[in-house]
């Protein structure tokens, strides 16, 4: 008997999904830092600002932005052939913050993108991810305009805890996206095994 070659195919790998807020200000960069990374063409649900919205949109700083994100951006990146990952950028304007909610559940973490100019403008976000324990990682977006702060600076306006990553990077560069979506998977990833601990130890 002749042996050849199995004509049996490898099965593909199925890869394991894993969702990303990424959250921050009006005009922050969210919907850049998707379209810089994502493989697909994102989906974004962009509407030209108006003279009606003056009276409750806050372009104080970002003067030259025309368009707002009035329910999210959406993009996927393959870190890995068995990890892919799908982006949900959400609406920064305080009165689209009811889809917050909706977009956070199944997350596995979130970035919340931060201005030095309008720094206060990321504290909603911080504030959201710990009230509900969702592992976040704060990213700088260092516009050339803005002045640079050391980060030890930083984390204390914003009163991170120890264990809350501190990027600084680039909203319009696909690596410096990478580096931040990575913190956030490894950090998520390690509070998971925490908690994993701390219920293996409760349970002895």
């Amino acid at each position: 008997m002749v042996f050849g070659r199995s004509s049996r195919r490898k099965a593909p790998i199925e890869p394991v999904t894993l969702k990303i807020l990424v959250a921050g200000g009006f005009g922050v960069g969210k919907t850049t830092l998707v379209g810089a990374v994502s493989e697909i063409k994102p989906l974004r649900t962009e509407e030209t600002l108006t003279e009606a919205g003056r009276p409750v949109d806050d372009i104080a700083g970002v003067e030259g932005k025309t368009t707002t994100t009035v329910a999210m951006d959406f993009g996927r990146i393959t870190l890995r052939e068995d990890l892919v990952l799908y982006l949900f950028g959400t609406p920064g304007q305080d009165r689209f913050w009811f889809l917050w909610d909706e977009l956070a559940q199944g997350a596995l973490g979130a970035v919340v993108l931060a201005d030095t100019r309008r720094l206060e403008d990321c504290f909603a976000g911080v504030d959201y991810f710990e009230r509900r324990g969702i592992p976040f990682a704060v990213a700088v977006n260092c516009f050339e305009e803005a002045n640079r702060f050391p980060e030890e600076s930083v984390r204390a306006a914003l009163d991170l805890d120890p264990e809350v990553p501190l990027l600084m990077g680039d909203a319009r560069s696909r690596e410096s996206v990478k580096d931040i979506l990575v913190a956030v998977v490894e950090h998520a990833l390690t509070r998971a095994d925490q908690v994993r601990e701390h219920a293996a130890t409760a349970g002895t």
